[in-house]
This record gives structure tokens, sequence and C-alpha cells, in this order.
């Protein structure tokens, strides 16, 4: 039988990896004491690796595909192929980024006045192309960890370090002067892989499956019936993908519409519908919206 060996990211985002398989109809158990977790899929052999070294696993041909950061893919160099973005932070859909910060009161507020200076980060290749295309030479040094605390005891002038909220650098008073890359969860395959038609076509399914789990995070299925008389009207109210679904009853005065929304939205509308007309109104959850 045919395998595709799949990388998946230890760390931080190895449980929003495997929550979003569960949701596409995977189950994945991970031990605590292995690197090989197992899946209820026999054509899927999963190999569990640091996001930092995926990318370049996957090139190797060691891995036929994995998820890791774009941000690690720059760091490495790494020739693969992208299949698909996978932003597993639906409820703001802003990628993370790489910044440049220093201390609050240091005067330093440009990247020129970087010129000459220490500069500490885990992301050091993508910094020193950072630091090349804006003409400064520093020194760029590897931080194995706890990089905030390096710039604030004086150790380092400046740091790049990945931040989403900004809400880290504020609590250790540094400050952000630039951004070195912004950065999202992607699929990557080996290129040689993608080639071979049974692994292309593995892969394509299995993003397909994770992209409409993701798609349908915070999402629900809105079902009710509605008097012909009131479509239009409620109709009016839903807040569609595209439209609604009408659908004819028995009773050839009464219809039922079925449409996707946002779950935020539905205390706000269901009451809203009710006083329209609409009667046995369901909401259940949704796991995937396939475009």
């Amino acid at each position: 039988m045919k395998k595709l060996i799949l990388g998946l990211p230890k760390g931080s985002l190895q449980e929003a990896t495997v929550r979003v398989f569960q949701r596409a109809g995977f189950s994945i158990y991970i031990s605590p004491r292995s690197y090989q977790p197992s899946i209820d899929d026999p054509e899927i052999e999963v190999v569990l690796l640091r996001a930092q070294e995926m990318s370049r696993y996957v090139e190797q041909g060691v891995l036929d595909c994995g998820i890791t950061g774009n941000d690690w893919i720059l760091e490495n160099n790494s020739d693969v192929h992208k299949i698909i973005d996978l932003q597993y932070a639906k409820e703001t859909m802003n990628p993370v980024r790489w910044v440049v910060a220093v201390p609050q009161d240091s005067k330093i507020k440009t990247v020129k006045a970087l010129e000459g200076k220490r500069i500490a980060t885990e992301l050091v290749n993508a910094t020193k192309q950072f630091l090349k295309k804006n003409k400064v030479k520093a020194d760029v040094e590897f931080s194995w960890g706890a990089t905030e605390v390096k710039v604030s005891a004086g150790l380092v002038d400046a740091i790049v370090e990945l931040t989403e909220t900004g809400n880290s650098l504020r609590a250790n008073k540094l400050q952000e002067i630039a951004v070195v890359c912004y950065s999202t969860t992607q699929f990557i395959a080996n290129k040689r892989a993608y080639a071979d038609p049974w692994k292309k076509n593995k892969m394509n399914e299995v993003c397909l499956l994770l992209k409409g789990a993701i798609d349908a995070q915070g999402k629900v299925v809105l079902k009710m019936n509605v008097s012909k008389n009131n479509v239009e009207k409620i109709v009016g109210l839903l807040p569609a993908l595209k439209k609604p679904t009408v659908s004819h009853l028995i009773q050839s005065d009464w219809v039922a519409i079925e449409t996707v929304i946002e779950e935020r939205l539905v205390r706000e509308i269901i009451p809203r519908l009710k006083a329209a007309g609409a009667q046995g109104i369901i909401e259940f959850p949704l796991n995937k919206l396939i475009h």
C-alpha cells in the first residue's frame, strides 16, 4: 500500500493542528513519548517535528508534505510547493509577524539606526536578509529563547521576535520599530512527491478537508419554516454566504429556508427572524464548509 509521509508541527502549532485535523475527519493520537503519532488513515504516516525544521525535511524528500509557518520556509530558504494557506486564527484573520523591537527608552527609532548594533533572534537568516535589503550592517546572533530578556538586560541592542498582538513586547517595555516579515501556517509539499499523481491526489484531498474545516469555524447552519408571504422579509434579514436555500414544503403556502451564518450573529438574528414570522427555527453546528 502506498503511503503519504506527513509532518505535523510539534510545539505551539501542535494542538491547533490536531484540532483542525479532527474537524476534518482525521483522528490523531500523539503519545507524549513518541515522535510518530498514529492516524486513522492507513494511507498516511505521520511524523512529529518542530516547525522550524519542517521545510528542510520536506525539501529533502524525507517527508512528502508537512505543516509549518511561512517564516520558517523563508528562514530555511526552502524550495517547496505551497499547496494551501491554513489560517488557524480565524477570530482575528491576522497573520503573525516578526518585528524589530527595542527598549521603549532606546535611542534607536529606525532600521537605519541599527547600523553596527547587536541583534538577537531565532530568525537569523531572514533578519540578515531584511537588514541587507535596508542596507544596514549589524551583528545578528541566534537566540535560544527568552529573547525579550536579553534586550531588557542590555545584552543586545535590539531583538527580532514573533508577535501577534504586541502585548508581550509592551509587557517587557519594548517597542516595535519595523516588521521583518509576516507569516501564516502553510501546508507544503516536496516538489517530487507532488509530481506523483497518487501523492498529489492524496495531498489535495487532505487539504480540501482541512480547508473546509477551517472555513467552517465560527459558523452555524440556520433552518426555518416561513410562509411565502414572509419570504422576502426573512431573506432580507439573513447574511448568507451567497443566497439562502429555499425549498418547497408539502404545504403549498410554506417554504423551508436554510443558510450559513456567523455563530456570533445568532443571538441577535433569531429573535428578529421569529418576529418576522419564521417558525421551527433550528440551529446546528457546521463541521466543514467546502466552497
